[in-house]
């Protein structure tokens, strides 16, 4: 199973854990297995059927380009990194 790092602005959707173990083949797998383990998170996500574009996928430190067709592997380490703004 995957290891997902909660961002902290989610962490009130997994009762505070920063890191989650999820099942998945595929991205979209595992995005839909954090939205059935923890409501809510696929909205804070995605946009439709993609990764919202403010938020960047790294998959094993490696950011990721293949939106929710991105195979993972039983030992991914996946971060979802919302964009930073500021001035």
């Amino acid at each position: 199973m995957a290891t997902i790092a909660i961002p902290s602005l989610m962490q009130k959707l997994t009762n505070g854990a920063n890191q989650v173990v999820v099942e998945g083949k595929t991205l979209r797998e595992v995005v839909n297995n954090l939205e059935a383990a923890y409501p809510g998170f696929k909205d804070r996500l995605c946009e439709g059927d993609r990764i919202r574009p403010g938020i960047s996928v790294y998959i094993d430190g490696v950011m990721t380009r293949e939106g929710m067709h991105q195979p993972i592997s039983e030992t991914a380490n996946i971060h979802f990194v919302p964009a930073v703004s500021g001035g």
